[in-house]
């Protein structure tokens, strides 16, 4: 065997064993593994996730009637500290980063210098110059290359640090149970640390969900005494582990957006035409023009006073029981006008919603005559059906027990 021979040999094991390469197991696998009834699993981030584990609809029931615990440790996490960490996080986001106190948190999105959103996320401030920047894509490279001329420290702690999400309506009693005491007082986006086993979790009421509900982080080694902690004080509260299937109806009800699901990130789209700006996926709340000069604000709002903004992310209701994900959507049956990035059947609210991206015009001056496309299966073949769509507000579900303080006690 000669050394080219030799050396192909080798590429074809190394492909196979990159192939063979199990998917990373988070601090909470072996607990959700132990509750999977269907081996249902995908990969989020490189870590092996549930999409359901026992049933889906009945786990989405757990988050709207109950307690529902939703690992959230794949979730990317940045720290960045140091004396300039206030105004590098300025820089790059679109929302005034002067503006969030130390205990709270704050929904945002960052964009590349052309005004295009390259992730969404929550920055947390733990301390005057502390601050932890949770999102869906890793952006290390460009998080440094951003930090040129800063004095701040950044650092990925996605490994060390796990997270838990608990969502629904007796969320705060497992919380109270569990023995975290003066919970009740934490309002809507505030983080306050606790104790717990000789080291800390810091919980903040935040979700996905559009429920009540909170998320906790914890260090890796103390990961499986706090879900055996909420798991002990939930039993009462008829708390279930959920997988993202659940989760996903949820955030739609809610109408709440996922990079690369609902838009393409900047650093992921492959065509020009696929990457969007704040206002195109419905963030442009998030945008403020007052504040010192941020990554893509000439773009932005050289966008608006131009009017060249080219699409529009809405909500649709749609006639029938039929979710219609990745369906088209047509202007008058025969315009093609853009397409659902989401959709259910929802079981709160008894209607068939949706999640489009449609090409301006569509959407913004002509809201009416809309249909979408559905290929629904009827026995062994597919079956076209158009269906009428109409433009509604998001989200669809707004729930009062998500925003009450002190929340509700069940």
């Amino acid at each position: 065997m000669n050394a080219l021979t030799t050396s192909a040999a080798g590429l074809r094991r190394a492909a196979r064993n990159h192939i063979r390469t199990p998917r990373l197991e988070t601090p909470f696998h072996e607990r959700l593994a132990a509750l999977s009834e269907v081996n249902d699993w995908y990969s989020w981030a490189g870590y092996k996730a549930p999409h359901s584990l026992f049933d889906g609809e009945l786990e989405y029931f757990a988050i709207r009637s109950t307690a529902a615990l939703f690992d959230i440790s794949p979730m990317v996490k940045y720290r960045i500290t140091g004396p300039d960490a206030e105004r590098y996080l300025n820089r790059l986001t679109l929302r005034d980063v002067r503006k969030l106190a130390v205990g709270r948190v704050q929904y945002t999105a960052w964009c590349d210098d052309h005004g295009h959103v390259l992730d969404d996320g929550t920055l947390f401030r733990l301390g005057e110059a502390d601050f932890r920047l949770c999102c869906q894509e890793r952006h290390l490279p460009w998080l440094l290359d951003s930090a040129f001329g800063f004095s701040v420290d950044i650092r990925e702690e996605t490994e060390e640090i796990a997270g838990l999400a608990l969502q629904g309506p007796t969320s705060y009693a497992v919380l109270r149970d569990a023995g975290f005491a003066g919970v009740e007082a934490l309002k809507p986006f505030a983080v306050v640390s606790f104790q717990h086993e000789g080291g800390e979790v810091t919980i903040s009421r935040t979700g996905f969900t559009g429920d009540l509900g909170y998320e906790l982080f914890v260090p890796r080694a103390k990961a499986l005494s706090l879900w055996d902690r909420l798991w002990s004080a939930g039993e009462l509260h008829a708390i279930r582990a959920i997988g993202y299937g659940a989760l996903n109806q949820a955030r739609i009800e809610a109408g709440f957006i996922v990079a690369n699901t609902d838009f393409v990130t900047a650093e992921g789209a492959l065509r020009a035409d696929r990457e969007r700006m704040p206002d195109e996926i419905g963030l442009d709340w998030l945008v403020d023009p007052d504040k010192p000069n941020f990554n893509g604000r000439k773009a932005i709002l050289d966008a608006r006073r131009n009017q060249t903004l080219k699409y529009i992310l809405v909500g649709l209701e749609i006639e029938g029981n039929i979710p219609a994900e990745h369906a088209i959507v047509y202007h008058r049956k025969k315009h093609e006008a853009g397409i659902v990035t989401a959709g259910i059947w929802s079981p709160t609210t008894k209607r068939n919603i949706a999640i489009a991206s449609l090409e301006r015009p569509y959407g913004s001056k002509f809201t009416e005559d809309l249909w979408v496309e559905i290929y629904a299966m009827r026995e062994l073949q597919y079956q076209k059906l158009m269906k009428r769509a109409k433009i509604v507000p998001r989200p669809f579900v707004k729930l009062a027990r998500r925003t009450a303080t002190p929340p509700g006690l069940k």
